[in-house]
């Protein structure tokens, strides 16, 4: 079987992704988007059971995967909440050094949807509790603007 191509093109997804969410949060760094997106990762990661965000970082490119899990404690899934709860936990990741817009959630959503095949992310959605589809929801964002740069 050859390399999946998400590990032989692990920088040039990753650029992208954070190329795309910096333009969608207006922020002016790589270091301050990092911040914000692994906030936003956190936040959901933190809603799901171990097998769901296992099967969630299952799609996602490689870097984005190895976020997704870094640092993981095993807890219990929180409540789904709220986009403002989901909002209020990125920001608050690294509190000093946290420029993470109030829209980080959304421009999340957007990065992501720009760096993966909408229909392997809404089939790992589908399987997950209600509150992903809203999490990772773009509305008012044409889904022909959508999709992986990088393939």
């Amino acid at each position: 079987m050859p390399m999946p191509a998400t590990y032989r093109q692990a920088t040039a997804e990753w650029r992208a992704f954070l190329a795309d969410a910096r333009d969608e949060m207006a922020l002016v760094s790589d270091n301050s988007t990092y911040t914000a997106v692994q906030g936003v990762l956190r936040a959901f990661r933190r809603r799901l059971t171990p097998q769901q965000a296992v099967d969630f970082a299952g799609v996602l490119p490689s870097v984005l995967r190895a976020l997704f899990v870094a640092e993981w404690q095993l807890a219990p899934p929180a409540d789904p909440r709220t986009r403002a709860d989901w909002t209020a936990e990125a920001r608050a990741l690294r509190p000093h050094h946290n420029l993470t817009p109030e829209n980080c959630v959304a421009a999340t959503a957007i990065a992501l949807r720009k760096a993966v095949q909408a229909r392997d992310l809404d089939r790992v959605i589908a399987r997950l509790p209600p509150f992903a589809a809203e999490f990772w929801a773009t509305p008012g964002i044409d889904p022909a603007t959508l999709g992986p740069r990088i393939v």
